[in-house]
């Protein structure tokens, strides 16, 4: 058997990188940025009010208290976006809204509350030093000052810095488009009537939010059975709109294992490694690795596209996905290939895992007294969904740990909540 890291490890030496394309702003949302962005002015471009208000000369309102005001004549109004250069000289004031330009001579913005808001004259009852309520032009940005290296990926604040320094187009390394399909001909679609030996498919919904929730961007095929041609056939067609496949099912020693059939009798199993299948449509390989749950797994590249052949069973197929799936999406948008966030935790029940083997076990973490504990699921069979949909974390036992009695200290994986 391969070890969990040897089984990466190969999954991350062949998957490709995405080239990077152009798109506009709002397209390029959960993409990773792959050039630097600069200011090409600086951020406030000039100094301006930060409150409603008005502008006057510090030094004019320095006696001014609730009992003796200072009066000042109000010479207009200054609105935000407005393109007329403006100037204020002492003794005066000019009624001022959040984000208009300050004029020339001002050096302070009294807040509207602090005064009782004439039009003609102002009564300002509040001294304020200089400065006050003023947004200096650069004190965010500077003017060439890079505001996004590559390798970001973009959620809302980031867009929002782009269109700030003016750019309506961005160069990223797109989310990748994943294609799910599930294998198994007693599958039915959720909704329909089962027969007797069928049951509801789910492989195909969770891996598909698992793709999204990656950040990658989640395709759902509908069911194949377990007829090698259609298996086949459905792989190729997706091959034009996928940038990477994973198939769930049909990946074990049984006698109808359709999708390890399907890329042998098709001839896409070749040897280990990408040079393996330069002469063919390219290849996949079947391997046991030294995991629970999650024994079963295969993967190749079809035409340079990578696909990952999960097990069946959803349990081995979730955490297969987290395990080995997650961090080649990362690994394709040119991003660290890291897994799930870790954390350590006390463990308040004893386990037992097998020799040789990396077990993830599902649980519950809690948190109190400045430490985490993690308390195992009761059901850890590979097809029990229920205990998976209830957990929030996987407790790793490494291949020697044989035997982890309550209270040692382990290594959790969070799932994404």
């Amino acid at each position: 058997m391969r070890t969990v890291d040897e089984h990466l490890a190969g999954i991350l030496r062949a998957v490709p990188l995405l080239p990077p394309l152009e798109l506009a702003l709002l397209d390029a949302e959960g993409a990773v940025l792959a050039e630097p962005v600069e200011a090409p002015v600086p951020l406030p471009p000039f100094d301006n009010s930060a409150m409603d208000g008005y502008a006057v000369v510090a030094a004019d309102v320095a006696a001014a208290g609730e009992t003796e005001p200072v009066v000042l004549p109000v010479i207009g109004d200054i609105a935000a976006g407005d393109p007329a250069v403006s100037a204020i000289r002492p003794g005066l004031a000019a009624r001022i809204m959040t984000g208009a330009p300050m004029p020339a001579g001002a050096d302070a913005v009294i807040p509207v509350e602090w005064t009782d808001g004439g039009t003609a004259s102002v009564r300002i009852t509040r001294p304020a030093p200089p400065g006050h309520y003023i947004r200096r032009a650069g004190e965010d940005v500077l003017a060439g000052q890079v505001v996004a290296e590559p390798g970001l990926r973009l959620r809302a604040a980031q867009l929002g810095m782009l269109a700030a320094v003016g750019r309506a187009r961005v160069t990223v390394r797109p989310r990748p488009r994943v294609v799910v399909l599930s294998t198994g001909t007693e599958l039915r679609e959720p909704g329909a009537p089962l027969a007797p030996g069928q049951i509801w498919e789910s492989n195909s919904f969770m891996l598909t939010a698992a793709v999204i929730e990656a950040g990658a961007v989640g395709y759902r095929q509908a069911t194949v059975g377990d007829e090698p041609e259609k298996v086949w056939e459905t792989v190729q067609d997706q091959l034009g709109r996928a940038d990477a496949i994973i198939t769930s099912g049909g990946v074990s020693m049984g006698a109808r294992d359709v999708v390890k059939e399907v890329f042998s009798a098709f001839g896409a199993a070749g040897g280990r490694g990408p040079e393996a299948g330069a002469e063919g449509p390219g290849w996949v390989e079947f391997d046991k690795v030294a995991m629970r749950p999650g024994k079963p797994q295969g993967f190749g590249l079809l035409h340079g596209t990578p696909i990952f052949t999960l097990p069946g069973n959803p349990v081995s197929a979730y955490v297969s996905f987290q395990v080995f799936v997650r961090p080649a999406l990362r690994a394709m948008q040119g991003l660290p290939p890291d897994p799930l966030p870790t954390v350590g935790a006390v463990l308040t029940e004893d386990l037992k895992s097998p020799a040789g083997l990396r077990h993830f076990v599902r649980g519950r973490l809690s948190s109190g007294r400045g430490f985490f504990s993690v308390t195992p699921a009761e059901r850890q069979g590979s097809h029990q969904l229920g205990s998976l949909s209830s957990a929030d974390a996987l407790i790793v036992l490494r291949e020697d740990d044989e035997a982890v009695p309550a209270g040692s200290h382990v290594d959790v994986l969070r799932l994404p909540s």
